[in-house]
């Protein structure tokens, strides 16, 4: 086994939407659970998401840092979902390395929510976190500063059926001895515990009071300190935000009584007590157990009521920021920052003078634009906000997965967006590179296509660094229905199938190729008088359509409404009819002139309604969901030619009979089908394959058998069944891949399977007797007919084994080496990846003789477990051989580079890139 050097290039995850799911670190970093991972990034760096710690087993619903120690090396992170269980994580400030250093399982239910105190108390510094589930508990758990692990403390019991769904964790003294812990969730109240660490031998939560005031499900809790910690003596504020669309703010002050406000603020309360069913502005005393008695008394008062949000509130978070507008203090300002479903950030301030808390900020989507609906970029809420530790940075989550963020612009005083990571949400089931190499196509059973490629930075630009950095560029398709398979048909076009019994077929439009020449700058994309034979500027979809149309797009100061057919009925004046209401375009997703002239990668909501692409053909003749499809391969070498050719897509459909595991060939000229469809299969055919010069059509299936189709020009179908393995694998077979074409004319034809029984089989079919050496042809007749019906039959040449069902496989577009042999034969070795069912990668070097008669493993790439995947390998695509920016590929050493896209069944999409 050799050892590689592998690049994760780009790293491509959705984040769960749970309010609890992310944390923003001290240092910079932001961790956030995407399905069963934790994903790492870094706001300020362009690179995106630079690690994927696996180790949970179902959804990450709660993810939050432990404070770090002045000389600490590592930073420690906690993590929680569906499988009961918490890992501790640490990571490595040096090296960046992540690991699990402790995996805990005392919750018996999925465990939804984290808190951590902020500072380490008692005399050994410890760390102390509390974990709320859906088995009506919150545990407190303690982590020891010298070893590292993690011991349970006290496990608080909630009420029969009461959920914890918010948590939080405050010192309430300066020295740490004193701690409050607020626990709310699936009813109306909020409860109020103390601790002492006086002791450092336990530490013990006694129930103190409980709050009532909000009218529904309580989402979020935070506390902080009312002033900066310059000042010796602070209230402490608790910040609870609600299902009832209402944010109420709570003061916590030490001693028996709480002095009366100043009569504004005592006008605003008043008011908003006005609006509360109960007794909003009564005292509750509470005390530490344990503490001095002198000064273990406080009391907590209902201070405010905040309005302005119109539906659910999911988090509510406090930060000292320096963004302030009416206040000039050089500790900052005290700010809140909520995120509700009504898709909109609000950034809360007190009115110095009066003490009513009004909205300085408001970000998100406006008015005008709700309503949208999911298909046409409807962000359905924000799930969780999040400010950067220095406070000049906010980020919160949309439906889709993908962050938003905003930077505050000192100069201009106002919040400008940026943008930030995204990724599949789902089970990534299909990749597919351009046909030149330049983007990457993938889709999802999230319903989405998406389009990734490399942003090559302009080295002019002092805002981003010059390097090429991958990113998601276009979402050409937002569907109705679960995706499946995806083709390129050029490096314009592509076709998809999902669970829907037709395939679409999408064209690039104007503004989105415009856009990826300018940020790719690959010498290898569209020229500028390509753009003129591109269909459509833009594209946008029906409020009652899953198509996507054809659209113009509108000048920046232009009426949106009036573009979108702000006139129903046609300017009949009469009933609207449903084919006026089929065309109406939504005014939010009009595409603007400038909305993708843009030197930088998209933001979410240019993704999600400026980069549709518009639909051009669809394919029917299945009876079932489309379960697979293929393209042919151009034949000519030249791109301009490429783009001109008539390909043929190959398709099928899920199926239980021979009547529809059958396999459709349609030919691109007039988008008719070649008739009658390939039959071979009894069963449903998981997987289609042309081969690179297109004399065969592979396929292969749930009924444990292999066919391949040869090419004929004298069938009306264009292929004619050639051979059908009834016995290629012992048990279903889930993947298969040509090896690529030599250029000698004697190469022989190889591909490989891949199959539940664990087993990854390379077959071969040698070359006829004619191409080959004359004293073979000088042998026996007996030998000749052996040999003559080998020619004619793909065999197995080569049968390794893996410890898992092996689910995806791929060849490399160019044989990695090629060598004459002393009968005057090529050999050529090739380089196949292989993905497990378990996420297991392996890269092999298949060396197959000029004859065909030998194959073997020449090289094992080794590549490292933390670079596998946590669940099933869906597709791996190898990107074909490109040119970037006008350079050959190869580095100085030498050494090839070669990069692989990998889709997972976790909804990630990874690029490695292997120097060979």
């Amino acid at each position: 086994m050799t050892e590689t050097a592998i690049d994760p290039r780009y790293l491509s995850a959705g984040a769960n939407r749970y309010a609890a799911a992310a944390d923003w670190a001290e240092n910079g970093l932001v961790a956030f659970g995407a399905d069963i991972n934790v994903c790492l990034w870094n706001p300020s760096n362009t690179v995106g998401i630079s690690q994927i710690l696996s180790g949970h087993t179902a959804h990450v619903r709660a993810v939050k840092f432990l404070p770090r120690l002045q000389d600490e090396k590592s930073t420690y992170l906690v993590s929680g979902g569906d499988d009961q269980s918490l890992r501790v994580w640490a990571l490595d400030s040096e090296t960046g390395t992540a690991t699990c250093v402790q995996t805990l399982q005392e919750h018996t239910a999925p465990i939804n929510y984290l808190a951590a105190l902020k500072i380490p108390v008692g005399s050994t510094k410890r760390r102390i976190f509390v974990s709320g589930a859906a088995d009506s508990t919150v545990k407190v758990w303690s982590v020891d500063v010298s070893s590292g692990q993690t011991t349970l403390l006290q496990t608080i019991k909630t009420a029969k059926k009461y959920f914890p769904l918010a948590l939080a964790l405050s010192p309430l003294n300066d020295e740490g001895t004193s701690l409050i812990l607020a626990v709310a969730g699936t009813t109306n109240i909020i409860q109020v515990f103390t601790a002492s660490t006086v002791d450092d031998t336990q530490l013990e939560f006694t129930p103190q009071a409980t709050l009532p005031g909000h009218e529904n499900w309580i989402r979020s809790l935070d506390f902080i300190r009312e002033k900066p910690k310059s000042e010796a003596e602070s209230d402490i504020l608790l910040a609870s935000a609600s299902q009832d669309k209402y944010i109420r703010i709570w003061r916590i002050h030490q001693g028996s009584a709480l002095s009366m406000p100043t009569s504004a603020a005592s006008d605003a309360s008043a008011a908003a007590a006005a609006l509360t069913p109960g007794p909003a502005n009564k005292i509750h005393k509470i005390k530490v157990e344990g503490a001095d008695p002198a000064t273990n008394k406080y009391c907590i008062m209902f201070e405010a009521l905040l309005l302005g949000h119109e539906d659910w509130i999911y988090t509510a978070r406090w930060c000292r920021s320096p963004t302030s507008t009416t206040s000039d203090s050089s500790e900052g300002t005290l700010q809140l920052l909520s995120a509700s479903a009504d898709n909109s950030l609000s950034i809360w301030e007190s009115d110095p003078e009066s003490g009513i808390w009004i909205t300085v900020a408001r970000l998100g989507e406006v008015s005008r634009e709700k309503g949208a609906t999911t298909a046409t970029g409807s962000i359905g809420g924000f799930w969780t906000g999040m400010w950067s530790p220095s406070g000049t940075t906010v980020i919160t989550l949309g439906r889709t997965g993908s962050w938003r963020r905003w930077d505050w612009d000192s100069d201009d005083q106002a919040w400008k967006q940026n943008f930030a990571v995204s990724g599949h949400t789902r089970a990534v089931t299909g990749i597919s590179w351009s046909r030149n190499g330049v983007y990457l196509l993938s889709t999802s059973s999230d319903q989405t296509t998406r389009l990734h490629a490399e942003w090559a930075t302009n080295p002019s630009l002092t805002t981003y660094p010059s390097k090429r950095t991958w990113h998601e560029m276009a979402r050409p398709q937002i569907h109705g229905y679960d995706l499946n398979c995806i083709d390129s048909l050029s490096s314009t076009s592509f076709v998809s199938g999902a669970d829907e019994k037709l395939m679409r077929v999408f064209t690039e439009p104007k503004a989105v190729a415009r856009m990826l020449n300018r940020l790719t700058g690959t010498s290898s994309a569209l020229s500028s008088s390509d753009f003129d034979s591109l269909p459509a500027d833009a594209a946008n979809i029906p409020v009652l359509g899953l198509s996507n149309k054809a659209i113009d797009v509108i000048d920046d100061d232009a009426d949106a409404s009036a573009a979108a057919g702000g006139n129903p009925d046609g300017g009949r004046g009469g009933d609207v009819t449903m084919q006026d209401r089929e065309n109406m375009l939504d005014p939010a997703s009009m595409v603007r002139k400038s909305a993708l002239e843009i030197d930088h990668p998209p933001f979410e909501e240019s993704l999600s309604r400026h980069t549709l692409w518009p639909e051009v053909e669809k394919l029917y003749g299945h009876g079932y969901e489309i379960s697979c499809l293929a393209v042919s391969h151009p034949s000519s070498s030249d791109q301009k030619e490429k783009e001109k050719e008539t390909h043929l897509i190959a398709s099928a459909c899920r199926a239980a009979s021979l009547n529809h595991a059958v396999i459709r060939l349609f030919e691109t000229d007039k988008w008719t089908e070649l008739r009658p469809p390939l039959k071979a299969h009894t069963s449903t055919i998981h997987r289609l394959r042309f081969s690179s010069d297109n004399t065969y059509l592979l396929s292969v299936g749930k009924d444990r058998q292999w066919a391949v189709f040869q090419r004929d020009p004298q069938s009306s179908a264009g292929y004619t069944l050639l051979q059908l393995n009834p016995k290629g694998h012992s048990r279903m077979i889930l993947d298969a891949a040509w090896a690529p074409k030599s250029s000698s004319s004697s190469s022989v034809d190889v591909f490989a399977t891949a199959g539940r029984d664990k087993a990854v089989k390379v077959w071969v079919r040698r070359p006829s007797r004619q191409q080959q050496q004359q004293h073979k042809l000088e042998e026996g007749e007996e030998t000749l007919e052996k040999e003559k019906k080998e020619e004619e039959e793909f065999t197995l040449g080569l049968s390794l084994t893996e410890d898992q069902p092996v689910t995806a496989l791929d060849f490399a577009s160019e044989p990695l080496d090629s060598s004459e042999e002393e009968d005057g034969s090529v050999s050529n070795t090739y380089l196949l990846a292989v993905g497990t069912e378990s996420g297991k990668l392996s890269v092999l070097a298949i060396k197959v003789s000029g004859d065909g008669a030998e194959v073997s493993v020449a090289e094992t790439y080794k590549v490292g477990e933390q670079l596998w995947l946590p669940k099933a390998v869906m597709q791996l695509a190898w990107r074909p051989r490109v040119r970037k920016g006008g350079e050959g590929e190869d580095d100085t050493s030498g050494k090839q580079a070669r990069e692989l896209a990998i889709a997972g069944e976790d909804g990630s999409l990874r690029i490695y890139e292997f120097s060979l």
